[in-house]
């Protein structure tokens, strides 16, 4: 973490600086019947980690739940970077208006700042997950109360669920559906109404050795993208949702997220090396979209995936969830559940 120099959530900062002057973002549960799935089981403190023979993916209670780790058969190192809480690969949500709270604790360096709901945790302190279990089907179930990020150890009005598993026939790929609900007081709320805001979906921060960017066109077609060191990010549209970042051995990972609307973020920060997980230096990638709907009370919805390999094998599962899932778009209630009102 930094305070004067680059935070990991800085990436998620620039979308909305033109705005309103504070800088902002700018299943796999499968279908089995009850009777084949035993009841889940509670999981220890720490990384869980599931894997198919060919991927390992891992999520961490002490991490908000948020993914730390992702490896495969051919690069069995983690190549994500956990160095604070605003790097992983995570949720992340804004809404309502910018607030200057400095004579609340709020950090100078993140002052004004909106309602932003982090998974792994605020300025200065990790989110815990409350709920991860061991599904039956294998994928792996969490539930968090995120951190606000420009306060430290502020817990927001809000839940977020993650769903992480393997997808079917795809051995290189990793499907994650999460869900946001929003649990502010609609009628005494000093953040305000509902507002569009530029939503990462997800934000990623991988190993500074992941520094080749590339948009995906299809058919096995690839697109070159400038990179320069952020922030602030670059911003490209890749025209199938879909952009990987390549080592100089052409192992990669992609991030296939359809329901992305605007250009996505992207981008290195920091020297070459070191290149590990606890490293400061970093690669963004994230997503965007906006949502029209983030006010005081609502309930977000999306599925993104992951696909590793060399650039070919990862062009052609990209070409298998392209055919099944390029019209997938992210779903906003304006209401949340009877159940989740109640907490």
């Amino acid at each position: 973490m930094i305070a004067m120099s680059l935070h990991g959530h800085f990436g998620h900062v620039q979308q909305v600086a033109q705005q309103a002057r504070w800088i902002g973002a700018c299943t796999l549960v499968l279908a089995l019947s009850a009777r084949s799935q035993p009841p889940p089981q509670p999981e220890p403190t720490g990384l869980v980690r599931i894997q198919n023979g060919i991927v390992t993916v891992g999520v961490h209670r002490g991490m908000g739940g948020s993914i730390s780790w992702l490896s495969w058969t051919e690069h069995p190192q983690n190549v994500v970077n956990h160095s604070d809480p605003g790097r992983l690969i995570q949720q992340s949500y804004y809404a309502g208006r910018p607030l200057d709270r400095r004579s609340e604790g709020q950090s100078p360096h993140w002052s004004p700042w909106p309602w932003n709901p982090i998974q792994g945790g605020g300025f200065g302190s990790w989110a815990h997950a409350k709920i991860l279990q061991r599904m039956g089907d294998g994928s792996l179930f969490g539930e968090t109360a995120p951190k606000l990020w420009d306060m430290p150890n502020e817990t927001a009005a809000a839940i977020m669920r993650q769903w992480t598993g393997f997808e079917p026939a795809l051995s290189n790929t990793v499907v994650v559906r999460c869900e946001f609900i929003a649990l502010r007081n609609p009628t005494n709320d000093r953040w305000g109404v509902a507002r569009a805001s530029p939503q990462e979906i997800p934000a990623c921060y991988f190993t500074r050795e992941f520094d080749r960017v590339r948009s995906y066109l299809g058919d096995g077609q690839w697109r070159d993208e400038i990179v320069s060191p952020g922030p602030p990010w670059r911003r490209a549209s890749p025209p199938r949702n879909a952009m990987a970042v390549f080592n100089a051995d052409g192992r990669g990972i992609a991030v296939f997220s359809p329901a992305a609307t605007q250009p996505w973020n992207y981008g290195v920060h920091g020297p070459p090396q070191p290149s590990a997980p606890e490293a400061g230096p970093c690669v963004h990638l994230a997503p965007i979209d906006r949502a029209l709907m983030m006010g005081p009370r609502f309930v977000y919805r999306y599925r993104y995936w992951l696909v590793v390999g060399t650039a070919a094998e990862v062009a052609a599962s990209l070409d298998h969830l392209l055919a099944r899932h390029a019209n997938e778009r992210a779903d906003v209630q304006p209401q949340p559940p009877p159940q989740d009102l109640a907490r």
